[in-house]
């Protein structure tokens, strides 16, 4: 897919997505200017992603013990910039304390929470609570209830995104990233507690989201790319 050398690889697995549609103008003053709202149906989608790394280390190199295993959660959009469709990240919580201090050293602000992941069987429970102004909690079930199934074009749009955007240091970065397609599954869910993304007035608070499950995926990352310098809002 890229002709470039990639600097990183990771293992992503028990991976569930939640989507949530929600109106453009409430979500359209968070991101920076120089990106635009990607919709669907005239819909902006608020999208939480929540995994475990694996193997994660750097190209030539083996994994750094305390560093190649944790657990993570992203909230994120969907966005555009310059032809290229991709994901804006709101924050990246992990609950590794090392990665914090390096990835908000190199590129992206990530946050340490709290972050829990039980199995029994065929049966999850995730726990994600991360301390800030506004306490910001997920406390979900999930059961995998399908085989992989053929995606839509909804599906597709909402997971197959290889270019990614964050800001850092009034800056706009894009990282590339490089897997197969994901094999999505259907999955079952029970949202008990959710105060994510406070910073939107249209809440995501008890309306269920379209949801999907993945089993593992090995993703490569490509090095940042610095898009835009000192002219973020």
């Amino acid at each position: 897919m890229w002709s470039k050398p990639w600097i990183m690889t990771q293992i992503w697995q028990d991976v569930v997505f939640l989507h949530w549609p929600i109106s453009p103008n409430e979500i359209e003053p968070y991101i920076p200017q120089e990106l635009q709202l990607d919709l669907y149906n005239n819909k902006a989608w608020l999208s939480v992603v929540l995994f475990k790394v694996k193997g994660q280390r750097l190209r030539f190199l083996p994994p750094f013990p305390g560093m190649d295993s944790y657990l993570q959660l992203n909230v994120r959009t969907y966005v555009t910039y310059n032809g290229m469709k991709g994901i804006y990240f709101f924050n990246l919580d992990v609950t590794n304390r090392f990665i914090v201090q390096i990835a908000t050293k190199g590129s992206l602000s990530y946050r340490h929470s709290k972050i829990s992941l039980k199995q029994r069987g065929n049966n999850f429970s995730f726990t994600s609570l991360y301390h800030g102004a506004l306490d910001e909690r997920l406390q979900i079930s999930y059961q995998p209830i399908s085989s992989a199934i053929i995606s839509s074009t909804l599906e597709k749009w909402l997971v197959e995104r290889y270019h990614s955007w964050s800001t850092w240091k009034n800056s706009l970065l894009r990282i590339d990233i490089s897997h197969m397609p994901w094999q999505l599954q259907r999955v079952s869910i029970n949202i008990t507690s959710n105060t994510l993304a406070p910073f939107v007035k249209e809440t995501i608070q008890g309306i269920h989201p379209i949801a999907h499950y993945s089993k593992n995926k090995k993703a490569r990352i490509f090095s940042p790319i610095l898009e835009m310098k000192n002219q973020l809002r």
